[in-house]
């Protein structure tokens, strides 16, 4: 709709944008940087595990990595870098569908932006008209101090703000914007717009994953033929975000990105940021460390304590939402209810050491060059997680607490019984020897129960907080104490 009292639309000359980093152009490094940031970060946490910079910080120990996982990194490695020739090739094609790049038409947007601000005042004198005020008089009282307020509560009627739109002799003037409105323009173009566009493409991802991964769960032909291959990493670590059939990572993650994409509106540019963040999201899910200073693990509260209880055998089946926000898990009553967990890990924990000091060797997260690492930090693992002695019998019980965390626990371990291929029988028997040992730990006499445990205390404490300081996140809803629903 055409106003004529509303100042003038201005001309704009159109030009292709330069490449952001010449002479790559802006299409090939968006397909091209999602791939580097995986490597890169997924590189820096595996940096840090193999020389144990941030061992405090773990949710698991290199000796679970290497025996509670069942599949190599080389298979991970392969399957990661198929999905990602997959991710790339349809992000090819869907940059053909994007019109190339121009600029030159940010001014002509934000005047459009300052019209519409414009037209909304019109408004103004029937909503207080509703509420029993004079608009007008009110108008009438105050421009004589304040002409812009006065012109507001008019409806955006600003008869004193002219200017002209030629510099001929005689230019004709036409209708201005008041300042106010040029600076609400400029920030809703600049920053609210794109915020929002942001915004909805999170939403979409995380409803698109959120459903389809949970239909994964939910049915037993699509876990035992597709994500089971990715529940192989009970132990999660970077380099494994991605590790997925290949139909399964078509499906959940370059489709779910892509239609985000479109419904949002984004730009190349924009879409750079979003599926690059989305990479480094992904991976520092996995990372398998509970890091204070993440500000990817407490924006959020879907970080990789979260995620690592969905890894489990006892949680598989909750903890869907990824890759951002947890609210499909909050509002469908999927999240974690089981209580503290930090038991439950301490007995991995301690078996996967076992299994370690029965071969002969201490390893760390790269069993090649395990010999030449510092082994100290896990050299006394299987000692220190003796504290479980120390504990009374409902802590170190291995059934859930009762109630929905029951159902849940009891519907991962179904999940994984009847996944022949990457589950089954071996994986809840490992477990079931887990809890049987931590029994055991309990009829040994109070004196050498309470042996050593002052100075042990405190490495269950570090873990206990870990998982729940992860798990906590920074919503109020901590998964550490019985969820109320």
């Amino acid at each position: 709709m055409e106003h004529s009292d509303l100042p003038p639309l201005p001309s704009y000359h159109l030009t292709p944008l330069p490449s952001l980093v010449p002479p790559i152009p802006d299409k090939l490094l968006t397909l091209l940087l999602p791939v580097a940031a995986y490597w890169a970060l997924s590189m820096f946490f595996h940096w840090i595990d193999t020389r144990d910079y941030l061992s405090q910080y773990r949710l698991h120990t290199p000796a679970e990595v290497l025996k509670r996982n069942h599949v190599s990194r080389w298979e991970v490695i392969r399957d990661v870098a198929i999905q990602q020739v997959i991710q790339t090739a349809v992000g090819w094609l869907l940059g053909m569908t994007e019109p190339d790049d121009y600029y030159g038409k940010g001014g002509y947007e934000i005047v459009v932006w300052a019209r519409r601000i414009r037209v909304a005042q019109r408004a103004i004198p029937a909503i207080l008209g509703a509420i029993g005020l004079d608009a007008e008089g009110l108008a009438q009282r105050v421009a004589g101090s304040y002409p812009t307020l006065g012109g507001t509560l008019a409806g955006g009627r600003y008869p004193l703000l002219e200017t002209t739109v030629s510099s001929s002799p005689d230019p004709p003037t036409v209708p201005a914007f008041a300042g106010w409105e040029v600076i609400t323009a400029e920030a809703l173009y600049w920053y609210l717009v794109p915020a929002v566009q942001f915004l909805l493409a999170i939403v979409v991802v995380d409803t698109w994953q959120y459903f389809l991964h949970r239909a994964m769960h939910m049915n037993k032909w699509l876990y035992n033929t597709f994500h089971s291959r990715h529940h192989r990493l009970y132990v999660p670590y970077a380099f494994g975000a991605l590790y997925n059939h290949p139909f399964e990572g078509f499906l959940l993650d370059t489709l779910g990105a892509s239609v985000a994409f479109k419904l949002a509106g984004l730009s190349t540019r924009q879409g750079m940021w979003f599926f690059t963040g989305s990479t480094f999201k992904t991976v520092d899910d996995h990372c398998g460390y509970a890091l204070p200073w993440d500000p990817l693990q407490w924006i959020t509260s879907n970080n990789a304590g979260y995620h690592d209880v969905h890894h489990q055998t006892w949680g598989v089946k909750t903890n869907f939402s990824q890759p951002f926000f947890t609210f499909w898990d909050r509002l469908l009553g999927t999240a974690w209810t089981g209580g503290d967990v930090s038991a439950r890990y301490e007995r991995a924990r301690l078996a996967a050491q076992r299994k370690v000091d029965q071969d002969g060797f201490i390893t760390h997260s790269n069993p090649a060059s395990s010999l030449s690492q510092n082994v100290e930090p896990y050299r006394n693992d299987l000692a220190n997680a003796t504290i479980l002695k120390s504990l009374g019998p409902q802590q170190i019980e291995p059934s859930a607490p009762s109630g929905k965390a029951t159902q849940q626990a009891a519907g991962s371990r179904e999940q994984v019984l009847e996944d022949r291929k990457d589950g089954g029988f071996g994986i809840v028997s490992e477990e079931a020897e887990e809890e049987k040992d931590a029994k055991l730990a309990l009829t040994r006499s109070p004196r050498k129960r309470s042996s050593g445990s002052t100075m042990q205390a405190g490495n269950f404490k570090g873990l206990r907080e870990r998982v729940n300081g992860s798990l906590h996140g920074r919503t109020g809803a901590r998964l550490g104490v019985e969820s109320s629903r």
